[in-house]
């Protein structure tokens, strides 16, 4: 059921009914929370300038707005914010509008005439070569079962190239050891996709599930595929923290976590021929813009046409 319109204009009642609005379309929680956090800092900075209500956010308090985020500096290390948190604040605020103006809570749409800044493309971090990749995959060896565990979960990441959080809830069922395929269940924009997975990485899984799992497993663990020294499912920050410490163990000078083997899976499939179309399936993106950035990270064309015609590389 959607939520009824805000009995006044003031700024905190019509955040909180957008915000109840975004709940009730479907938004996902770290969605909707994310949004919550960008609308706070935008009201905070409204109260401080003496605008309350709604209906004087225009063009101009954008664009003070907009002035005051590119001068702040950050609390921990005087920094300025980068570009694409600038763009993300002012979006959540543009975006919260339009749909006030959707619901006929704000009559003038003015604040359409204000334009985003432009963040330009930014590439991945270097992204790990083949051989690197095994180089970090190598270094659960030295932690015995626990690294039977972390390595059956760093394969299935490179192999699969599915999103931490994609993986941290992977269930025993996702897993099809005679297609060679996993589940994705509500993945990003709550999107169902089968990917398929390499036999190594399901010979992981497998020996995982056989001399693992069951010392690990209690009445919190369910049916999740992969378990926490403490039985229950991991979090997020946990899974980062994870590969974060093999690749700093592998020690081949490139920092990153789980991200790293997502990036090095689509761009090692660039490499060696895959149709970006296909890799876009892969990674399960809704548009075929943010997959075209490993094309330009992937070397392995370019190298080879620059040897053949520049002068400079005969």
């Amino acid at each position: 059921m959607l939520p009824t319109k805000p009995d006044s204009l003031a700024l905190s009642d019509c955040i909180n009914f957008y915000l109840a609005y975004c709940v009730a379309k479907g938004q996902s929680q770290t969605t909707v929370v994310s949004k919550e956090a960008a609308l706070l800092l935008f009201q905070k900075w409204a109260n401080q300038n003496v605008i309350s209500d709604i209906q004087f956010i225009d063009v101009n308090v954008l664009e003070s707005y907009q002035n005051y985020l590119i001068r702040y500096r950050k609390q921990s290390n005087a920094r300025p914010l980068c570009r694409g948190t600038i763009r993300y604040r002012l979006t959540v605020v543009k975006v919260m509008l339009r749909a006030l103006h959707a619901k006929g809570v704000v009559l003038e749409n003015n604040f359409e005439f204000f334009d985003l800044p432009k963040i330009g493309r930014r590439l991945p971090k270097p992204v790990l070569s083949e051989k690197e990749v095994m180089q970090i995959l190598s270094q659960t060896e030295h932690y015995g079962q626990r690294g039977i565990r972390d390595r059956a979960i760093m394969e299935v990441y490179y192999a699969s190239g599915i999103r931490r959080l994609e993986l941290s809830k992977l269930r025993l069922s996702d897993i099809d050891f005679e297609q060679f395929q996993l589940r994705v269940n509500q993945g990003k924009g709550f999107r169902d996709r089968y990917v398929p997975i390499a036999k190594r990485a399901c010979f992981w899984i497998y020996k995982y599930l056989k001399e693992v799992r069951q010392t690990l497993s209690n009445e919190q663990s369910e049916d999740i595929l992969f378990l926490a020294n403490n039985g229950k499912p991991f979090r997020a920050s946990q899974l980062s923290e994870l590969v974060a410490k093999y690749i700093k163990l592998a020690n081949i000078q490139k920092s990153g976590a789980c991200n790293q083997y997502r990036h090095a899976a689509a761009t090692h499939m660039v490499d060696n021929g895959a149709d970006i179309r296909h890799v876009q399936e892969f990674l399960g993106h809704a548009d075929l813009s943010t997959t075209q950035v490993y094309v330009h990270v992937s070397m392995a064309k370019l190298k080879e046409v620059y040897g053949k015609t520049h002068p400079a590389a005969k």
